[in-house]
């Protein structure tokens, strides 16, 4: 297991550069600057590019972050997008990752690791620091996820990868609580 140091800073005006450091210069894939989720397929794709990066820094001025940038020795590594499940209207109707439940959750939707820190293993220690985050500043005390779990001996590629991987939510203490697929499993942690 990766015993990194991993700190995150909430998205802000302040945070807004380290942000598109570890999106890079596609915004993360394809336009996307963490959109997918909050937007219909039809928004997301009018926005690809520019608006998607105009609609997400108009979130990061909002007073609830829409997320925050992982740091290891202040360089900007990761990012990891979370919020109340209504932030994201187009995960509630698709049938992977609709609500199971009406207990109140905040929604981990992606994980994004910065090119030249992939593969590196930080992903359980990404997700521990977003929890003990969420643990002093939300008020709701479970937090949802929508890993993906590849079939043994494959890798998920970085389409269906965003959500994160199964094993890394399992290493940071997270239960399955549903497996809408057979490849996507439903898991939750308590804040306490």
């Amino acid at each position: 297991m990766n015993t990194v140091d991993i700190t995150v800073r909430p998205l802000t005006a302040d945070t807004w550069d380290d942000f598109e450091s570890v999106m890079g210069t596609n915004g993360g894939a394809r336009g996307c600057w963490c959109m997918h989720w909050r937007l219909s397929m039809e928004e997301w794709m009018e926005g690809k590019g520019d608006g998607n990066k105009a609609a997400m820094r108009n979130l990061a001025g909002h007073k609830t972050p829409p997320g925050v940038v992982a740091y290891v020795d202040d360089e900007p590594i990761a990012w990891c997008a979370f919020g109340d499940r209504s932030d994201f209207p187009r995960m509630q109707r698709s049938s992977l990752m609709k609500p199971i439940d009406d207990e109140p959750v905040i929604s981990l939707t992606c994980l994004l690791v910065k090119k030249g820190h992939r593969e590196e293993g930080l992903s359980s220690a990404l997700i521990t620091a977003v929890c003990e985050y969420l643990a002093e500043t939300a008020e709701t005390r479970t937090v949802e996820a929508y890993p993906v779990e590849p079939a043994k001996g494959r890798k998920a590629g970085p389409d269906n990868a965003m959500t994160g991987i199964a094993s890394a939510f399992l290493a940071s203490g997270f239960t399955e609580v549903a497996r809408p697929r057979k490849d996507r499993p439903v898991m939750r942690y308590s804040l306490r």
